[in-house]
């Protein structure tokens, strides 16, 4: 039987169609959207485990796995071992332990790893145990103050929010209603005790990350209906840190105004309360946030100078791994609330940039600041706003602060689930792109099992299959539900094909809507083709990108082990030089021509090897004209002051420099001036 006609519908980038004032009524009857009075969303999350990575992404998850995701109890004893508070010990009780079953929780379930779910299960048992009559629950023991905190913190806030993020997604994998009842009582406990010991009583931490408390009640409230739920969001926002106040104020285009993993966490805040406010204001103030943080602190690997204070855009200023991880979190929250595809675009830039390199291949140790041109990594004291005995720049377990091992194994599993999303209409959608594989309910009762096979971000071509298609109630073959693309706005031409036959797309559109009968073994072809652009940054430098890739000078790198007997930093680090020139500007380079100034190398080989993030297997290089700038040199162990573009001419000959992905190296230039020839 033949196809039906496809009826393609092409969005624009920000899909939220809805107001507070006139709500639309949840069209899904396979996944539940907000509840009423919240607005709707355009994108609704998926079961925890129905999203299964492939490829290069699989690999990732089983390198962590394998390396500090699944060892933490072993190579942090004295915070992830038996005595953490959140076991019911009497040793830490604050963030690390949570930070790191926020992240080994989701890989266990997605990997359906029964080791890992294993080592995840009696931190969640205990906390499900600890609640007592009035609600509150997790440690209560007096311990020694963290740094910053105002009074004894055995009951601040904070922590438990993170908690909550860990029984969101144990609920969300195996319906155990232990969750319900505990949150259930637990934000009545919040609603009667907020007014007297408010957000800030204990800790400023809460104050600025109450986004994360309140996300969780509008989940619960989703899922009951209880009404006070809401008045305690209303609660949440009132007594936290105003991200729109900061927006108006101006303190996102000064340095000093806000800590780093404050703002990648915070910034979600206004989005989740229009969830019940309904003021576009809010989504406003969020997008002007991003422009001034852009212009006054941006790095081309989609992160902000915050080492730890916000601290411009300087490319020698460091960017916290915790900033990282807790940004792309936000990104994936916002873009299912808003359906706003720059979101997307910017979750996709930090992961396939910033993410790779502040972790060592293995998984086994970290970098607690990156810097974008980084050409040396050591132990040593730099123009950071915090210094942490020089260790904040080495790859280590400890080293800098120890948040950061904590909490980096968030990012990957979290960004596998953000990859498919229901839609209102019983469809699905595709927000970011990676090699995976999705279950989820379409159309009228049926359950689609839809195959992603890419090598993007290192390719330009994804290729879907339909694998299963099956309704346990009905014989018909074929089911119709619409499906979703983002089209990234780096790409000016994308084309999509179902079953080899084209589909039109509208140039500069941001989402297709493929609206069809779809069939087991249904194939959809999308090219994404990549064009090699430049950006412009730091004293009118540029960074050479192409598709979703930053692009960096390749350096030899000489790794280098220190073993060291301070234990507040672990037993060992990793130094890491170059005996590669670095100090290049770009002859002749017009921003407007680039891919005239670029030749493009890519190894099929390497494109197909299970990691492609690392220097030896980088699949694509892009060769261009430099000359080296001598007045250029070293500072303080970092490249020194950057030449404003064509102000300081290159000597020498014109050579041939070197580029491969940002992701895939430890040193690095990634925003060069511009000399003449």
């Amino acid at each position: 039987m033949r196809h039906k006609l496809l009826s393609l519908i092409i969005a624009t980038g920000f899909c939220l169609t809805v107001s507070g004032s006139n709500p639309v009524k949840p069209q899904t009857t396979n996944y539940s959207n907000n509840r009423f009075p919240l607005i709707q969303k355009p994108f609704i999350e998926l079961p925890l485990g129905s999203i299964k990575p492939k490829g290069w992404l699989q690999e990732m998850l089983i390198r962590q796995k394998n390396g500090a995701t699944g060892q933490m109890d072993q190579l942090y004893p004295q915070v992830m071992g038996t005595r953490n508070g959140w076991l019911g010990g009497d040793g830490d009780q604050w963030e690390r332990g949570p930070y790191w079953i926020d992240g080994l929780l989701p890989l266990a379930y997605i990997l359906d790893d029964r080791e890992l779910k294993s080592k995840a299960q009696p931190w969640i048992e205990w906390a499900l145990q600890s609640q007592r009559e009035d609600g509150f629950f997790g440690p209560a023991q007096d311990y020694p103050s963290e740094p910053g905190l105002q009074r004894n913190n055995s009951h601040d806030w904070w922590p438990r929010m993170v908690m909550l993020k860990i029984l969101q997604q144990y609920y969300s994998a195996t319906q155990d209603e232990r969750v319900i009842a505990l949150m259930t009582n637990y934000f009545r406990y919040q609603l009667k005790t907020l007014p007297e010991k408010p957000l800030g009583y204990y800790s400023f931490w809460a104050e600025y990350r109450a986004c994360d408390n309140l996300q969780a009640v509008y989940w619960l409230y989703n899922i009951t209906g209880d009404a006070f739920l809401l008045d305690l969001g209303d609660l949440l926002h009132k007594q936290s840190f105003s991200f729109t106040n900061m927006v108006e104020r101006g303190d996102l285009r000064k340095i000093n105004t806000i800590h780093c993993v404050n703002l990648a966490q915070g910034i979600k805040e206004p989005v989740i309360y229009y969830q019940k406010n309904g003021d576009k204001q809010y989504l406003r103030s969020v997008k002007e946030a991003f422009r001034d943080i852009r212009q006054f602190h941006g790095q081309p690997q989609g992160m902000y100078g915050g080492d730890e204070a916000l601290h411009g855009n300087n490319p020698t200023q460091g960017s916290e791994l915790c900033s990282a991880v807790e940004l792309m979190y936000s990104l994936e929250k916002m873009m299912e609330i808003t359906g706003d595809m720059d979101f997307a675009d910017h979750l996709e830039r930090v992961a396939f940039n910033a993410l790779p390199t502040q972790a060592s291949d293995d998984f086994m140790t970290k970098q607690y600041f990156q810097q974008p041109n980084q050409v040396m990594v050591t132990r040593h004291r730099r123009n950071f706003d915090q210094d942490h005995a020089g260790t904040d720049n080495v790859y280590g377990t400890l080293s800098g602060y120890p948040c950061c091992f904590s909490n980096m194994h968030q990012g990957w599993p979290k960004f596998t689930q953000s990859l498919w999303y229901a839609t209102p209409a019983n469809g699905l959608a595709v927000m970011a792109y990676s090699p995976s594989e999705v279950t989820a309910k379409v159309g009228d009762s049926f359950t689609a099992t839809i195959s992603e096979e890419t090598l993007y971000p290192m390719d330009d071509r994804i290729h879907f299959t339909i694998r299963d298609l099956r309704n346990a109630k009905k014989k018909e073959s074929g089911a119709t539900f619409p499906l979703q693309f983002r089209i990234p706005g780096w790409c000016k031409s994308a084309v999509i094909a179902v079953n080899g036959t084209p589909v039109q797309v509208e140039a500069g559109k941001r989402m297709a809507v493929i609206d069809r009968e779809w069939k087991k073994g249904d194939r959809i072809e999308i090219h994404f083709p990549m064009e090699v652009s430049a950006s412009t940054w730091y004293e009118n430098s540029v960074a050479i990108e192409r598709g979703p890739l930053v692009y960096a000078l390749k350096m030899n790198e000489n790794w280098k082990k220190t073993e060291v007997d301070e234990s507040r930093f672990g037993s060992h680090y990793y130094n890491v030089t170059s005996d590669t020139p670095w100090n290049y500007g770009l002859v002749n380079f017009d921003r407007n021509k680039a891919a005239e100034h670029a030749t493009v190398k890519i190894d099929s080989e390497k494109q197909k090897a299970i990691y492609p993030w690392n220097l030896e297997n980088a699949p694509v290089e892009i060769k261009m004209k430099a000359r080296r700038i001598p007045s250029w040199g070293i500072y303080n162990e970092m490249a020194g002051p950057q030449p404003y573009s064509f102000c300081s001419g290159g000597e020498g000959p014109v050579e041939e420099i070197t580029l491969i992905p940002y992701g895939c190296t430890t040193l690095r230039i990634s925003e060069f001036p511009m000399v003449g020839q």
